[in-house]
């Protein structure tokens, strides 16, 4: 593994060709707003998630009468990327299906995720190559943890809009059929440890496409996610940490029947085809 570091006038960006994860993201001022990875609470960074976001149920699928397993997340986080494009303000990290990930997804793909800063902003973007003769079923999400050093309490998520904070639960790992309401009169939430005491919150339909993180009524970072139809929030209790996610689909519902062309929130790419999306994190 190496550690690949990207910077310009103001701030300074460094990833792991491990999972092409980011693992630093500083102002002049060097303060990191990525969680340090510290495994007392979580000894992740922020890890792609991909051929799929959250769990299967029993940890599989089915796909022409054979069984695979894929734990959660996938496995792209934990496999070596290869550096294809470097600048001083930007890189590319390609992994490409081979003998190991076919036992355990049987499909042909190349994904790459792009870095770049532009101004006090890192710009990610997914691409999702299908190699193969068929179709290809995946999701695909961030995972980014932002570091949260004052007290958990003295800080708050600004949605871009005014909106029903509805979110889905889940059950087991699962994506159950109860749901929740944040309780807000605005678009700015409160951080309590209280909101995640059932795991990670889950919005399949907001109308915002972004949220800021305000630290004693300070804007400090914003997440924008418009490419994204999902997303997840969710820290452990006790951690100085929360997770902005934006998905594309998310865990198996508890009736899921396994088959991963039917799962909810599943892309299907055809054959040749290329899947993008991006994401940014913006240092206010």
């Amino acid at each position: 593994m190496s550690i690949i570091t990207l910077s310009n006038s103001i701030i300074i960006a460094q990833i792991k060709t491990l999972g092409a994860e980011l693992c630093s993201l500083k102002d002049n001022k060097k303060r990191n707003y990525i969680w340090e990875g510290n495994p007392a609470f979580w000894g992740k960074h922020s890890p792609v998630l991909f051929p799929i976001v959250g769990t299967l149920k029993n940890n599989t699928f089915y796909h022409n009468d054979t069984e695979y397993t894929l734990s959660r997340h996938g496995f792209a986080r934990d496999m070596e990327f290869q550096l294809v494009e470097k600048t001083d303000n930007s890189a590319t990290f390609s992994l490409q299906s081979n003998s190991g990930t076919l036992k355990n997804y049987p499909f042909k793909f190349e994904l790459q995720i792009q870095y770049i800063l532009i101004g006090t902003t890192l710009e990610l973007t997914y691409r999702v190559i299908n190699k193969d003769n068929t179709d290809i079923p995946f999701s695909i999400g961030a995972h980014p943890a932002f570091a949260l050093p004052s007290n958990f309490e003295e800080y708050s998520l600004v949605f871009e809009e005014v909106e029903p904070l509805e979110y889905t639960l889940l059950e087991n790992d699962l994506v159950s059929k109860q749901t929740g309401k944040i309780k807000t009169n605005s678009n700015t939430v409160p951080l309590t440890h209280e909101l995640f005491q059932r795991d990670a919150l889950i919005f399949k339909n907001l109308k915002s496409n972004s949220l800021t993180i305000v630290e004693k009524e300070n804007p400090i970072l914003k997440v924008r996610f418009e490419d994204f139809p999902n997303l997840g929030i969710w820290t452990k209790v006790g951690a100085p940490f929360i997770c902005i996610e934006p998905w594309f689909g998310y865990s198996d519902t508890t009736e899921s029947n396994g088959n991963l062309f039917e799962k909810e929130g599943i892309i299907i790419l055809k054959t040749n085809d290329t899947f993008q999306a991006k994401f940014s994190l913006e240092i206010l």
